[in-house]
């Protein structure tokens, strides 16, 4: 409705107010729920789906290494970062640091008039009201079976995701007491940097299947994250580490690119939005539920192997996905900038 554009200052502005705001309320657990949760949670998100979905209005050829360029961002932050706050509350306090990244997420907005579709990818044609309620609720995504099954496997996928990185530190203190758990984090950023460029640049290529690609992702970051509750030295451990953030910036890398395979540039946003929208719910759950489990049993091991076992099963889920075939659509269209504007549909088997 608003545009990527619109949306991302929108978010981005909304990003910088909710992080300014709980810098003058550190005190207050409830309005932090407020300022922090909804108001700054609202705008990172806003700003997030745009940020992968203009990027296929520009590029088509190389999408997945594009994908995999901007998506390393993260990476690099979640390497610096750490640091860099530490020192802030070491010098400083609390409400300075979340100044400091309130004036990061300023960026956010600057952003925002980069975000110009190419001429000629946008319809100039009036809107008529269907049209207009179709572009809250894009139907069509949701006629392609495909697509279906992709945005339900992949939350199920994800109820163990954050737990590694939540409950890290905790689970090496009671492996490994003399070992620092942060470096695992980082460790888990910089492979994952690494992963992001490398499956990107790979999922390119014209015969890999990149949902092939998601599926050995999601099976091997399952399967070592289970590992690490037997992992006999630290070495073992933070080869186990590395290994998770390889699959993981492969993970992350093909979510946009696939988005457009299946739903073209046009449905593309919206079918990010909407499985960015339904992962933070298993993503959220998952941390809880693991502590929940570590105060029932005072030992992270069943909490960790649980963890695991969803990206597997939800990996071998998206075998489904290849029992639907993908077509191309015409690509005979009028008017000079008409390669930009072909689409990837699935076209329901007759």
């Amino acid at each position: 409705m608003l545009g990527l554009k619109r949306t991302t200052l929108v978010g981005g502005s909304l990003a910088v107010i909710g992080m300014t705001l709980s810098s003058f309320l550190t005190h207050t657990v409830e309005a932090l729920c407020v300022t922090y949760g909804i108001i700054f949670g609202i705008g990172a998100s806003l700003a997030y789906t745009p940020s992968l979905a203009v990027l296929g209005l520009h590029f088509r050829e190389k999408l997945g290494l594009v994908n995999g360029i901007v998506c390393t961002g993260s990476s690099v932050f979640t390497i610096a970062l750490p640091p860099i706050l530490s020192f802030l509350l070491q010098e400083g306090d609390l409400p300075w640091a979340l100044r400091f990244l309130a004036i990061c997420m300023a960026g956010l907005a600057a952003a925002s008039f980069l975000f110009t579709p190419p001429k000629g990818s946008q319809a100039t044609a009036e809107k008529s009201p269907t049209t207009k309620k179709q572009s809250i609720i894009n139907r069509d995504n949701w006629r392609v079976k495909r697509y279906v099954i992709w945005t339900i496997c992949i939350p199920c996928s994800l109820f163990g995701y954050f737990v590694p990185y939540v409950h890290m530190v905790k689970f090496v203190d009671e492996r490994f007491p003399t070992e620092d758990g942060k470096i695992l984090i980082m460790c888990i950023g910089l492979t994952s940097g690494l992963g992001r460029l490398i499956f990107g640049k790979i999922g390119d290529l014209p015969r890999v299947d990149r949902i092939l690609l998601q599926q050995v992702s999601f099976i091997s970051m399952g399967a070592l994250t289970m590992l690490m509750v037997w992992a006999p030295t630290w070495p073992w451990m933070v080869a186990l580490v590395l290994g998770i953030g390889i699959f993981d910036g492969c993970f992350i890398s093909l979510i946009g690119p696939i988005a457009f395979d299946l739903c073209g540039p046009q449905g593309a946003s919206q079918a990010i939005g909407f499985l960015l929208g339904l992962m933070s719910i298993p993503m959220t759950l998952g941390p809880p539920l693991a502590g929940m489990l570590y105060d029932k049993t005072s030992s992270y091991q069943l909490a960790f192997l649980l963890s695991g076992l969803p990206s597997i099963l939800g990996g071998l889920a998206l075998t489904a996905m290849h029992c639907f075939k993908t077509e191309k659509a015409d690509p005979e269209q009028k008017g000079p900038e008409a390669a930009s504007l072909i689409e990837l549909r699935v076209q329901p088997d007759k």
